[in-house]
């Protein structure tokens, strides 16, 4: 069983930079995206063999997650329930025999940390939701995250120590999920695997340089520890300032 999640970084310019040859080389019996940067009726996917789900931002170009798969959910259901954070086409959950799998994008803090106050609102409310699905089975959910969760999931911690994605605030929130029952899969088979990074500036060839930001995760419940096969990250594929991530379960 293999899930693949990517922050695209805007569908239809990934479109444009081989998206589909990466689907189809990638087989995913769940493929994940984010910031699809969509409205409805602006993309025409033909995906065989796939049932489409997708949740769009209010606000135009921003945002917006999508989900891919192979087996038709049991149900699926857009946002968390809480109508301040469900604007922004961020959550999408689908419901399995065995697990609800989860595509998020995690509010970005922004610049001078204009964001931060809401993204640990954000934070709260995630959380409680999915803790809540865990109550009726195991939770997978990936994506982008926005936080680096410690030192060695990024190039630079030390000069990005009060920057977006690295704040205290933020990597503590990461660490409360930890905490309570979850597992940060690509740590749990790589605990001490450095330069592994998920998203690379624009600036400064920065991809070319490998200077980058583990910031895409899928996290489980610690209940399917027994069933994780591997974690991967490609940070060989192109197409956007994100590389896919991947999950392998056992049957």
């Amino acid at each position: 069983m293999k899930l693949i999640s990517w922050n695209v970084n805007g569908l239809r310019a990934c479109m444009q930079k081989g998206f589909m040859e990466y689907f189809n080389e990638a087989d995913a019996d769940i493929f994940c995206l984010q910031e699809t940067k969509l409205q409805a009726g602006q993309i025409e996917m033909d995906l065989p063999g796939f049932y489409q789900y997708w949740n769009y931002a209010e606000k135009k170009g921003y945002s917006g997650t999508a989900l891919f798969t192979k087996e038709e959910p049991l149900k699926v259901t857009c946002g968390i329930g809480v109508e301040e954070h469900d604007r922004e086409g961020r959550v999408i959950t689908a419901e399995y025999k065995d697990y609800f799998v989860i595509a998020v994008y995690v509010p970005n803090s922004q610049r001078e940390l204009t964001r931060l106050g809401y993204r640990m609102e954000w934070e709260a409310a995630f959380l409680k939701y999915i803790k809540g699905l865990e109550e009726r089975k195991p939770v997978i959910y990936c994506g982008d995250l926005n936080v680096a969760h410690k030192e060695i999931d990024l190039k630079n911690p030390k000069t990005n120590r009060r920057n977006a994605g690295f704040t205290d605030e933020e990597r503590e929130c990461f660490g409360r999920v930890l905490e309570n029952g979850f597992v940060d899969t690509f740590r749990h088979f790589y605990p001490d695997l450095k330069d592994a990074y998920s998203w690379w500036s624009y600036m400064g060839q920065a991809r070319a340089k490998n200077v980058g930001w583990r910031i895409d995760y899928f996290v489980a419940s610690e209940s399917l520890k027994e069933r994780l096969a591997d974690a991967k990250i490609h940070p060989d594929v192109m197409g956007s300032d994100h590389c896919p991530v991947e999950l392998d379960l056992k049957e």
